[in-house]
């Protein structure tokens, strides 16, 4: 008695089996496009919009990572153990943020490599911007209190 499954049947399967293979083929090389996969399967799911979407999503994850990276320690130093666990969780969303923008990047989507690094960039600026302002205004205020001389 013959047991395999009727011809329709096996053309189905062979059909979803295509399409499946379809859905989970990786590039190996960069390449424009909307067509990519970016940490969710299904998304962005070659609609336009939800690729821009993606793109600031990725971008602002990877301004996030040089923001955190770049947090001055000595806010949280009043107390020792609480500093430590603040560093630790700052530390751990760091690095969470850090291998969500890495998995965007290894869809190896051209645009998606783009603002990642351009949202690193911007971030590292922002943050060293800030930084290099407070100094030269506390640089600027320790100058006008040595001009003043006393009466």
């Amino acid at each position: 008695m013959d047991m395999s499954p009727p011809s329709d049947m096996n053309m189905n399967m062979d059909m979803n089996n295509a399409t499946m293979m379809k859905d989970m083929a990786m590039h190996m090389n960069f390449y424009w496009g909307r067509e990519a996969t970016i940490l969710f399967p299904g998304w962005p799911n070659y609609n336009l919009g939800m690729y821009i979407l993606s793109l600031f999503f990725v971008f602002f994850l990877a301004m996030a990572v040089e923001v955190l990276s770049n947090i001055p320690s000595r806010r949280f130093m009043n107390n020792s153990m609480i500093g430590g666990l603040v560093q630790t969780i700052i530390y751990t969303i760091r690095m969470a943020l850090a291998y969500m923008v890495m998995l965007s990047v290894m869809s190896f989507n051209l645009g998606i490599f783009i603002v990642a690094v351009a949202g690193h960039g911007i971030g590292y600026f922002l943050i060293k911007f800030r930084q290099l302002t407070q100094q030269s205004q506390e640089a600027g205020n320790n100058n006008n209190n040595n001009n003043v001389l006393p009466k």
